[in-house]
C-alpha cells in the first residue's frame, strides 16, 4: 500500500485566494516564547539565538562543537523552519566549566542575542508557544471572502491538523513508517520522525472527518475536552448546555485520539468516528503499537491569539498571530489562501 496526501477538509470553505510564503526569509518570522526565565545561575547555558536560513538542528551541532560537548548536551524547545527569520532558546550542558567565547558561532546567519545560565536542560516541548509575522506575496483573490474568513478564524479559530512538513514530500515519510513497521532498521531520530507522521496522519484524517460534518469546533456525546493552553482533559458522557457555553467561548476544545497502546478514553460518537477511521488503516494502527507509543489526546480546534492582517498593497497580505506549542501556521494559512 502507497500513501499519499488527503485534501483534508476546509472549515471556511474552500480558499479564495492564491499567495506564495517565504520568497524571502523576512517573509516568515517566527519568534519563541518559553513559559519560564532563566534564573541566572546553574549548570546549563541558555543561548537566546536569532537564525536566518538555518534549520535547528545545524545550529545545535554548531553549538556542541564550539562548546566542545556531546550532541545530547544540547537543548532546545522545538524544530524551527530553517526557510524564515526564527528566534529561539538553546541550552548546552556545561557543568563547571567556563563559557566558551559564543562569538564564534555567529555568523552572518546567525546572531547570539543573550547568554544565561540555568540549573536544568531545555527539553523538547517546554515552550508556551510562538509569535508569527507572515507576509503573503502575489497575494491575488477575492479580498472580501479572504477578510471574511480570517474574521471566523480569529473568532472561531481554526481546524488544528499536522502541516503538510510534518509528512514529508506528498506523504513519503507515512510510506516510510511502513517501511519500519516491516522491519526494517533506522536510527532512533530517524524513527521517531516516521512515527510521528504515521500517528499525526491517522490524526488529521479524524479531525477531516469531524470537520466535514461541522463539530470539529463543538462537543458530542462521548467527547475528551481539552483545557485551553493545557495538556489537561476530562472525559464527557453527555453534552449539556454548559458544556457547549464553555466550547464556544474557547475555554475547551474537542480531541482525538493520537493512536497508540492503551485504551481510547473517548466513547459514544466520538468513539465510533474515530473507530471508523483507525480500523480502515491497521497497518499503521498495528505498527504503532508494534513500536510501543502510548495513546495520547491533541485538540481538534487551535486558536490564534492576538491575529491580525493587514493589506500592505494590491498584492501583499500581511498576517500577525500567536499559536500555543504544537499548532501550525500553515494549518491557519491553508483556510484563506
Amino acid at each position: 500500500m502507497s500513501y499519499t496526501l488527503p485534501t483534508w477538509a476546509y472549515a471556511y470553505n474552500s480558499p479564495a485566494a492564491t499567495g506564495k510564503i517565504k520568497t524571502q526569509a523576512a517573509d516568515f518570522i517566527v519568534e519563541e516564547l518559553l513559559p519560564f526565565q532563566p534564573e541566572g545561575n546553574g549548570e546549563h547555558v541558555f543561548l537566546h539565538i536569532q537564525k536566518t536560513g538555518e534549520n535547528t538542528e545545524y545550529v545545535a551541532r554548531l553549538l556542541a562543537r564550539i562548546a566542545n560537548v556531546r550532541q545530547r548536551d544540547i537543548g532546545f524547545a522545538g524544530l524551527k523552519d530553517r526557510h524564515g527569520i526564527t528566534t529561539q532558546w538553546f541550552s548546552v550542558w556545561l557543568p563547571g566549566k567556563a563559557d566558551p567565547d559564543w562569538s564564534a558561532a555567529e555568523t552572518e546567519n546567525i546572531k547570539i542575542l543573550q547568554a544565561i545560565r540555568h540549573p536544568r536542560k531545555l527539553k523538547r516541548g517546554v515552550l508556551t508557544g510562538n509569535n508569527f509575522t507572515i507576509l503573503i506575496r502575489d497575494f491575488a483573490g477575492d479580498q472580501d471572502k479572504t477578510i471574511a474568513q480570517l474574521e471566523m478564524i480569529k473568532t472561531q479559530g481554526f481546524p488544528n491538523y499536522y502541516g503538510e512538513q510534518r509528512f514529508g514530500n506528498n506523504g513519503q515519510n507515512i510510506n516510510t513508517a511502513l517501511v519500519l513497521f516491516n522491519g526494517a532498521k533506522m536510527k532512533p531520530e530517524q524513527r521517531s520522525i516516521y512515527l510521528s507522521a504515521a500517528r499525526s496522519y491517522l490524526f488529521n484524517l479524524i479531525l477531516s472527518e469531524r470537520v466535514k460534518q461541522q463539530n470539529w469546533n463543538q462537543a458530542i456525546a462521548g467527547d475528551v475536552c481539552m483545557i485551553n493552553q493545557s495538556n489537561s482533559y476530562f472525559k464527557t458522557e453527555s453534552v449539556d448546555e454548559t458544556l457547549q457555553n464553555r466550547m464556544e467561548n474557547g475555554e475547551i476544545h474537542p480531541t482525538a485520539c493520537l493512536y497508540g497502546k492503551g485504551e481510547n478514553a473517548s466513547s459514544a460518537d466520538a468513539l465510533e468516528i474515530e473507530n471508523t477511521i483507525l480500523e480502515s488503516h491497521p497497518e499503521l494502527t498495528q505498527g504503532l503499537v508494534k513500536f510501543a507509543l502510548e495513546m495520547d489526546r491533541r485538540a481538534l480546534r487551535a486558536q490564534a491569539e492576538n491575529l491580525t492582517w493587514q493589506l500592505l498593497d494590491a498584492n501583499q497580505l500581511q498576517l500577525s498571530f500567536f499559536l500555543t506549542a504544537g499548532s501550525y501556521a500553515t494549518a491557519l494559512l491553508r483556510e484563506c489562501i
